[in-house]
């Protein structure tokens, strides 16, 4: 299965949904290490743009780049942004921590 991460750094699972400008793409098998595989960039979805707080062209268009992905896990997501991503078939975690053994737990739960 292929989950993505929202990640500053590489290591840990730290970023804000709508700070990424890229999601890390992981697969993770049963009892097996996830291990990276891809990496996707995307349009930040924050503008803090008081005028413009929704963009559901950008969370399309984050959902299209994340196609094939069962989950999104970040640090942080809005509820507009978490429902819509649901909405449109993806998954979504809060979480922080190293990327790979929180994955491999997570992945016991999908």
């Amino acid at each position: 299965m292929l989950i993505a991460v929202a990640s500053k750094d590489g290591r840990d699972i730290n970023q804000h949904f709508g700070h990424a400008e890229r999601f890390l793409i992981y697969e993770v098998e049963e009892e097996a290490e996830a291990r990276l595989v891809d990496e996707k960039k995307v349009e930040r979805y924050c503008t803090y743009d008081a005028d413009h707080p929704m963009r559901a062209h950008v969370l399309k268009a984050i959902a299209d780049a994340l196609t094939g992905c069962r989950a999104v896990v970040c640090a942080q997501i809005g509820q507009a942004p978490q429902m819509e991503m649901e909405r449109l078939g993806l998954d979504t975690f809060v979480a922080d921590g190293p990327i790979k053994p929180t994955l491999e737990e997570l992945a016991k739960i999908l």
